[in-house]
């Protein structure tokens, strides 16, 4: 059982963390025709439009309330209603999410006062969803409002089944958390389908930052779930969640629509996939297909094969709690070590972690650990490239952003394709990292006869 430690310095270097409101602006973004709306100064909203253009390199739907320090003191009212009735009539979404920030959280608007004010006197946005999450920046991390707001799209958009309604044991609903990715989505609706199944994803990324190309121009998101479609989630037979702060979700929506749920708390590795399709099994009364007896056999294989370059590794890896748990598992399962772990936000899921510490950092943490603990690979977002220049180890990334590689949206890393993808990217990176820094030159290849003669002679 690891012991989770804080960080004890005055400020963050070189930081980890994301922010709560762009963890939540990211799950409204999984939701169709929707438009994330910042309650804050204009800074906090191209923060985080930067961010997420990078990384996915996809035209980003965001807007912000545009908080003066005149309206930051005197209240936002005037700010919230101006957005959302210029959003309304220039984009006409069918939902716009509200996150909060940290100057309308110090300064304590009332926003959801505001909303009721708002459709009272405009009668065209009376019937448009405006979902309001509080997600101060100033606390918590990325995970949390992304948590949060997920948990608050239960509570507003799923309806409350009627006693007469009966339940579609073929529906599936699946609250990702904000770990995976479009592609990791893409996968595991294909694995849920391929059992009979129809899942309805909360949020859907994959519909919405998978990088297609529309025919048409929008201004909102491009996909993702419908809100009818929300609203009848109180009909399915069962919940998937998946990862530990998707719990409170799942809680959610089974005191709403009294449906059972099952956490899957990883879904990386082979025994975590082992129980998946186990569940599938049961709850669609189907044998697995055997395209996945076959893509088992070869995540087998692959991490026979992936662990003569994994085994042995002394790892450091920085991500956010359940990517830090998932992941970083299943290289310790490959015979990796985690030497060096550092996360942004509490959890009890990081005790579960197999390693002795976890500190929650930024990544001049890390890479102070890395370099005193001897680690021989890192893993983390784009952010640790630097440090492991300096520290002369191979450098494998892994969550968001990745803003120096193309493709981070699309990285698979969930069922027994993803697990076999996992092993043969890091054990290439090790091979890589081998053949250019430790072949022989001229000037060193008597150094490894010396070594061969002397072993030798003993």
């Amino acid at each position: 059982m690891a012991t989770v430690t804080l960080t004890k310095k005055a400020c963050s270097v070189n930081p980890l963390k994301m922010s709560q409101p762009i963890g939540g602006t990211l799950a409204f973004m999984g939701l169709r025709g929707a438009m994330p709306l910042l309650h804050g100064s204009q800074g906090c909203t191209s923060f985080g439009l930067v961010l997420f253009t990078r990384h996915f390199k996809e035209a980003i739907p965001m807007q912000t309330t545009a908080m003066s320090e005149v309206a930051t003191v005197l209240g936002g009212y005037e700010n919230v209603e101006q957005a959302v009735l210029n959003i309304y009539n220039r984009t006409k979404p069918e939902i716009i999410g509200i996150c909060s920030t940290g100057v309308t959280e110090t300064k304590g608007d009332d926003v959801e006062g505001y909303i009721k004010l708002i459709k009272e006197k405009h009668e065209i946005v009376r019937n448009l969803p405006l979902v309001y999450v509080s997600t101060p920046d100033f606390k918590d991390a990325f995970q949390d409002g992304w948590e949060k707001t997920v948990t608050r799209m239960v509570e507003v958009l799923v309806e409350t089944p009627k006693s007469s309604e009966r339940k579609d044991p073929q529906r599936v609903n699946v609250l990702p958390g904000c770990h995976l990715t479009p592609g990791d989505l893409e996968e595991l609706r294909t694995i849920i389908e391929d059992f009979g199944l129809k899942p309805t994803f909360l949020p859907d990324l994959s519909g919405s930052l998978d990088g297609h190309i529309p025919d048409d121009f929008t201004p909102t998101t491009i996909g993702g779930v419908g809100i009818e479609e929300i609203a009848t989630m109180g009909q399915a037979g069962w919940t998937i969640a998946i990862g530990a702060q998707m719990r409170a979700a799942a809680e959610a929506l089974q005191k709403k629509t009294d449906i059972p749920y099952r956490l899957f708390e990883r879904l990386c590795g082979l025994e975590a996939n082992d129980e998946l399709m186990a569940f599938l099994m049961e709850i669609s009364g189907r044998p697995a297909p055997m395209k996945y007896r076959r893509q088992r056999g070869q995540l087998v294989d692959a991490m026979l094969d992936g662990h003569f370059h994994i085994g042995g590794r002394r790892l450091a890896i920085g991500a956010e709690p359940d990517l830090l748990y998932d992941v970083g598992s299943f290289l310790t399962e490959m015979g990796a070590q985690i030497v060096a772990a550092v996360t942004t936000t509490q959890s009890p899921i990081l005790e579960k972690l197999p390693t002795e510490n976890v500190l929650i950092g930024d990544l001049e943490d890390l890479e102070t650990f890395a370099r005193e603990r001897n680690c021989d690979l890192l893993v983390t977002h784009s952010h640790g490239r630097q440090a492991a220049e300096r520290l002369k180890i191979p450098f494998f990334r892994l969550g968001i952003p990745m803003f120096d590689r193309l493709g981070g949206g699309h990285q698979l890393t969930v069922g027994y394709r993803g697990g076999r993808d996992l092993v043969f990217d890091v054990s290439n990176l090790i091979m890589a990292d081998h053949d250019e820094n430790h072949q022989p030159t001229p000037e060193t290849w008597r150094d490894g006869m010396d070594s061969i003669h002397g072993a030798a002679s003993h």
